[in-house]
């Protein structure tokens, strides 16, 4: 990851240009391959290739390649961007296709951090406030087919409403880790000495770390993981405010978002605020493919 990071940091990242259509191609080859059935499964979804001892999740690429093509795309067609045609529709069909390899795995929280993504940029860059509203509301009964539609999914929301209700079953993870994050208090257990990473809180080293860290650390430590955070948003957003031109600009925005989002969400997830979904916490969940595109990402920001 550092090693990433490094070697994007010293890339300049106009030259990031030259390689967006070869990125993409990559990264749909790779979605195509897993849902084609190359990919490793886990938890009951494709979402990996095996590399001999490595495994790379596709859908983590995807994100940092999207952010690539979109500042790119909206760079290039900055004076018509407040056009349907050509400035929002084939932005929202690219994000539509990636969605669809995604939901195909099935990877439904990389979806949502896709579109949330491609909407961000569009409103950054000047779009019509209009057509991204517009797409929102048509979206939502496609949402709710999907959550509702889909068994698996539909538990999931059952137990986002009424975790008590299925405390032994589909809730007993978010009901275990809503106890950790309620045993540490203040300041904490101590570091190290979860009891609920014992094997009563599952995935509790990659989606659910956060809870992990409010028994250890408390209120105190949860509320520094989010200054922590807070402070990389305003680095990031001060960076793109200040790049030198709207392909700086766009870069630095849509790698703050993506970091943004995926805090917020797993955070939120781990505190029952948010269904739940299989994304990791940015720089804290042990993961091989989000890490390494986590870090990557600071090169970018470092590189603008």
């Amino acid at each position: 990851g550092f090693t990433a990071l490094t070697a994007v940091a010293r890339l300049d990242y106009r030259d990031l240009r030259r390689l967006t259509y070869p990125l993409l191609g990559v990264t749909v080859l790779l979605l195509v391959a897993v849902v084609a059935g190359a990919g490793h499964a886990a938890n009951g979804a494709a979402r990996w290739i095996r590399l001999g001892p490595i495994r790379i999740q596709p859908a983590e690429i995807a994100k940092i390649t999207r952010v690539v093509w979109l500042s790119h795309s909206l760079a290039k067609k900055n004076e018509k961007i407040r056009t349907f045609s050509v400035g929002f529709l084939p932005h929202l069909l690219v994000a539509g296709f990636l969605m669809l390899l995604c939901l195909k795995q099935p990877d439904f929280g990389s979806a949502v951090v896709l579109l949330l993504l491609t909407f961000t940029l569009l409103f950054v860059a000047g779009a019509r406030t209009g057509y991204i509203l517009g797409t929102l509301i048509a979206a939502l009964p496609v949402a709710a087919y999907l959550v509702l539609g889909t068994e698996y999914r539909r538990r999931r929301w059952e137990a986002f409403l009424d975790p008590a209700r299925f405390r032994s079953t589909i809730s007993y993870q978010l009901v275990e880790s809503m106890m950790s994050f309620g045993s540490g208090g203040m300041t904490g257990v101590g570091l190290g000495d979860s009891r609920q990473k014992l094997f009563f809180l599952p995935e509790a080293h990659t989606d659910f770390i956060s809870a992990i860290l409010g028994e250890e650390l408390g209120f105190v430590g949860v509320a520094g993981l989010l200054l922590a955070y807070a402070f990389l948003i305003w680095r990031g957003v001060r960076i793109a405010l200040h790049a030198a031109d709207d392909h700086g600009t766009y870069l630095a925005f849509g790698v703050t978002t993506l970091l943004t989002l995926q805090a917020l969400i797993n955070l939120g997830v781990a505190m029952g605020a948010l269904p739940t979904k299989g994304l990791t916490l940015p720089f804290i969940s042990y993961g091989g493919s989000s890490l390494i595109i986590d870090l990557a990402a600071i090169g970018i920001l470092l590189s603008v």
